[in-house]
Parts: structure tokens; sequence; C-alpha cells
């Protein structure tokens, strides 16, 4: 068979690792973690990860591989993912739910200076307290395409927009125009996983009951245990501070729950709006059970030889 790539993507619960690990066991392909929490080896309950067992299965790059102390970025994300796209001879699925990763892979990563935390937390408070609109307009006259590409509401990416041109005396769309590290046009299929938003939040909280029964609080404990720097990625997962705060004492195991799942179904709706935005041009697959998902994705494959 033809090496091929394909990219998986879709919000929590949706059903994409499933659909990863039975596409790759059919082609024979390995898997590559599109997903900025499945990275750490420290919680593969909290993350979802796919189990030891699955990874028995097919061979998995980027799952687990990362101790929780670490902080990468996308752009160490990008490097690392193209290192092992290279290394693979066969075909390659990758599957995640950090967008940005994709559009990292997709587009290209612009290699933005680092920018100082004073500028940004002036950014933040900017958007914040001024009419997005005046926001808009002002950006609008040092970054007409990123005023006009930014979806309305969507501050963080404002933010960022206006603390580069602040930093950098350049505009993020000039800096993204020397984007560097994409596929080629025409090198990957893509596809998205969109389940009905119902069906979706159901299948969000049985996946938080089930994470309770699978030793989720344990996981917790011992990572809070090491006492790392709160702004790492593995302790900003959706659960972490929720649980946290029942091991404390500070709440019952039941408001707990409901907690996490509450944030986890606003996660996988702030997901799903992200790839309607930023990935409108992927083939969609509506389904929620597995087998129907498998005969929705071979459909939108012609070229796919099992």
């Amino acid at each position: 068979m033809t090496r091929r790539i394909w990219l998986i993507a879709g919000p929590t619960a949706s059903g994409k690792s499933a659909l990863a690990l039975r596409l790759a066991e059919a082609t024979g392909a390995e898997i590559i973690g599109a997903d900025a929490l499945q990275l750490y080896r420290d919680i593969p309950i909290l993350s979802a990860a796919p189990s030891a067992a699955e990874r028995a299965r097919v061979r998995h790059h980027l799952v687990g591989e990362v101790d929780a102390a670490e902080g990468w970025s996308v752009g160490h994300w990008q490097r690392a993912a193209l290192a092992r796209l290279a290394e693979i001879p066969g075909s390659v699925v990758i599957v995640g739910g950090t967008g940005l990763y994709f559009r990292a892979l997709t587009h290209g990563l612009a290699e933005v200076p680092p920018i100082p935390e004073t500028l940004r937390e002036a950014a933040r408070r900017k958007v914040h307290t001024v009419l997005e609109q005046d926001f808009r307009e002002e950006l609008a006259q040092r970054d007409p395409l990123a005023a006009a590409r930014i979806s309305p509401g969507d501050k963080q990416r404002l933010a960022r927009a206006w603390e580069v041109l602040e930093a950098t005396g350049r505009s993020l769309s000039d800096w993204q125009a020397d984007s560097t590290g994409a596929l080629p046009a025409g090198s990957w299929t893509a596809v998205a996983l969109e389940p009905p938003r119902d069906a979706l939040y159901d299948r969000c909280d049985q996946r938080l009951e089930a994470m309770v029964e699978a030793g989720v609080l344990a996981e917790v404990e011992a990572l809070a245990a090491r006492r790392l720097a709160p702004a790492l990625p593995a302790l900003k997962a959706v659960g972490y501070r929720e649980f946290a705060a029942h091991l404390a004492g500070e709440t019952s195991l039941k408001s707990a729950i409901a907690a996490a799942q509450m944030e986890t179904r606003r996660y996988a709706k702030r997901q799903t709006t992200w790839m309607r935005g930023q990935m409108a041009d992927w083939s969609r697959i509506t389904a929620v059970a597995p087998e129907e998902q498998w005969r929705q994705f071979i459909a939108l494959d012609p070229g796919l030889t099992l």
C-alpha cells in the first residue's frame, strides 16, 4: 500500500482514538498523538490516553512520553511529530484533540520570539477591559489581516495578535507568512469528528464517572504530591483541579465529579467551535457509534485500501 498520512481530529470523548486505532490496525499504520495532555505519562487516566493494551496493538508515538514537569509548546510538539514522521517508513495516523497541533502541521508554525510575560499580561488586560469592537478596530490599523481573520469573541487570539505586535514591532500575520514545518499540500487526508452535541455531552459525563472507577483520584494525588508549578500544562488537565479540591477536603466526590463533567462539556464545546472555524474544509464524521463512524470514514476516503 502507498504510504498515507491521515489526520483525525475531534473533541474529547468523540471516539477519535478508537477510530484511529481501527484504521491503524486495518492498514498497518503507526499512530502519532496530537493531544497536548496525552503527551504526559503522569495523567493517562485524566487525559483518556490509549491504554497499555491498545498501545501494544499498534505502535504509538508522543503518547505518555513526557514528564509532567516539562511544559511542551506547540513548536516542540511539531518538531517531534515531524521527526517521527520522517522515521516511520509506512503509513501514519495522527490523532488528537489539540487543534493548534494540527494547524502547525497543515499550515506551518510562525517562529515568533518569546513574548515577555509583562506584555502578555498587558495584552490580556487590554482585551478584557475595552469593548471588543474598539480593540478589533485598533488592531486592524496595525494588523488588518488578523483583525479580519479572528472570530468574534475570540479574545485569546486577539490578545495574541496584539502582544506579538507590541513585543516584536511586526504583525502576527507577517510572522505567519514565514511559517515553516508544514506538511506538503496533498500529502495528507483529514477528517474531523463532530457528533451531535447531546450525545457528545453524554459521553463526556460517562467518561468522568469511568475515570473515577479507573483510579483517577490516586493519579491526581500522586501528581499533586509533586508540588509542580501550577502553570504547567499537565496540571491544567480538565478534572485535575476539581479532583484535587476533593482530595484536599474542600468538596465532596459527588460535587467534584459534577464540576469536572461540566468543565469537560465546556472543553468539548470549545474544541468543536475551534474545529468549525479552523477546520471548515475538513471532511466530517457525525456518527456516534463506532461502527457507523467507521462506515462514514471509509465512505469519505475512496482511496483507502483495506
